[in-house]
């Protein structure tokens, strides 16, 4: 276990995966959706397979004992992938960020409705707080819904972007599903593999001949996204999930950066507020975990025999 490494890889995964998406936001102009998630996707792949065997995982990569979770936690993850990115179209990036939040808390719900997990008050106070944070960043967009055609589709952005946190929590309960029988690496592997596959079915909808720079910042894009979830999943390998999440927030002050120096974007107070209530929560939550964790290790070693 190497802490310092583990949080490195967790905020240099963050940062690629923030220039991932301001690189999806600059070509969204020119592309769809679906085929934005196909570039993402398909060029995610060799990044993938050359880190499977530089690890010595690529059996364990390409070993599968359930493709039909693989399937369909490749069509939850896709469909919230292709949301996101739609948002990205119609929103400033910190915003899309922002509402993106929502899926980790949602994650908490959806585990106790659909996996049986235990939700004490604690989280559900959390929970609570987090899509109240939501809901004040939401609201100046579905104020907006009787306004003029710029804002009504700004709000129908905020509305695509949450709908992507939902299938991105869904996403998770399959992953955790999965996990049970499957190696990471196999998750990681087909994930890609299926959305790549799966965004070819929106090619009826509009899919462009792009121009060179817009192919160029696509290809780059799933490039990065590969880069991005090989530090992600190698930063696990070197702390504790409580130690490294709380760094995922930092892609908040990224994406105010980068919106400010390449979009001309200037979040809203409301914004910001709303912001800070999902932050808190969420990183409530993740502490809440990490004393869970302890209380059941010490549990653990008091019930070994000792001598």
């Amino acid at each position: 276990m190497n802490p310092i490494r583990g949080i490195l890889l967790k905020v240099l995964s963050v940062t690629v995966f923030v220039a991932m998406a301001a690189l999806i936001k600059a070509a969204r102009g020119e592309v769809p959706p679906g085929q934005a998630v196909f570039f993402r996707s398909a060029f995610a792949v060799p990044v993938i397979l050359v880190w499977l065997i530089a690890t010595r995982k690529l059996g364990q990569g390409l070993a599968t004992r359930n493709p039909l979770g693989h399937f369909w936690r490749a069509v939850v993850g896709t469909t919230a992938m292709a949301c996101g990115f739609a948002g990205l179209g119609l929103l400033p990036l910190p915003e899309v960020t922002a509402i993106g939040y929502a899926a980790p808390l949602l994650t908490v719900v959806f585990a106790a409705m659909f996996l049986g997990e235990q939700v004490r008050a604690f989280r559900i106070f959390a929970v609570v707080l987090g899509l109240a944070g939501v809901l004040i960043i939401l609201s100046p967009r579905l104020t907006a819904l009787q306004g003029g055609h710029m804002e009504a589709t700004e709000a129908l952005g905020a509305m695509i972007v949450f709908t992507g946190a939902v299938f991105a929590a869904l996403a998770q309960i399959f992953v955790r599903k999965l996990v049970a029988e499957e190696t990471t690496s196999a998750i990681v592997f087909w994930f890609s593999v299926n959305a790549a596959l799966l965004s070819l079915v929106t090619l009826p909808w509009g899919w462009v001949i792009p121009t060179p720079e817009t192919a160029a910042k696509l290809v780059a894009a799933g490039v990065l996204g590969g880069f991005g979830q090989v530090f992600l999943t190698s930063s696990y390998r070197h702390a504790d999930a409580s130690v490294i999440a709380p760094f995922e927030y930092v892609s908040m002050l990224l994406a105010l950066a980068v919106g400010y120096a390449f979009f001309d974007e200037v979040p809203t107070l409301t914004v910001l507020a709303g912001a800070a209530l999902v932050v808190a929560a969420g990183i409530l939550i993740i502490w809440r975990e990490h004393r869970l964790g302890l209380e059941r290790k010490r549990q653990r070693q008091s019930m070994t025999p000792q001598g």
